[in-house]
């Protein structure tokens, strides 16, 4: 996922900086194009990655370290308040419809992005609140998504609806619905 490889990289800017007293620009800038290529691989907006990286950039340059931080420590710290301000630090809850309605939730995404395991953890939710849930396998493309479905289904104690690989996801969701 993307934050793993951010901590990644950022894990390797980070031993560079860690003899420093205060951040340069120049610290900033090689820390960050770290953090940009992680965000751009990741298929983070270019826009939001700039913005993002500029903001950064603005508040890391000639700050000095707080006593119990590295630089690098420094850089996480500020890394991670741009995230939290660009993704949102309101916690939301989701608003299904009332009980004797079906409320559909649908993931879509990337390759890799974690759809089926937050799907999975959704379901878990929903579940220990006392919804009836039910996870339903329309990944007929990627090997082993539907498989992958069920073992985090399974784990969360949540039925998961599967027709195979060989219908159409939009059969699939109508069945499921009928289900």
């Amino acid at each position: 996922m993307a934050f793993d490889s951010l901590t990644e990289k950022l894990q390797n800017v980070f031993k560079n900086l860690r003899s420093k007293g205060r951040l340069t620009e120049a610290d900033v800038k090689a820390a960050l194009k770290e953090v940009k290529m992680a965000l751009l691989e990741a298929d983070v907006n270019f826009k939001v990655v700039k913005n993002f990286v500029k903001t950064v950039q603005e508040r890391a340059v000639g700050q000095d370290v707080l006593n119990s931080l590295t630089p690098g420590q420094m850089v996480v710290k500020l890394v991670n308040e741009e995230l939290v301000n660009l993704m949102g630090s309101d916690t939301t809850e989701i608003t299904l419809k009332p009980s004797s309605e079906i409320s559909v939730i649908l993931m879509c995404g990337l390759q890799g992005a974690g759809k089926t395991t937050t799907a999975a953890k959704l379901a878990g939710k929903f579940k220990l609140k006392g919804k009836k849930v039910l996870l339903t396998a329309c990944d007929i493309y990627r090997p082993g998504a539907i498989e992958q479905l069920q073992i985090n289904g399974e784990k969360q104690g949540v039925e998961v609806f599967s027709m195979g690989d060989k219908i159409k996801p939009v059969n699939i969701a109508k069945a499921a619905i009928e289900h």
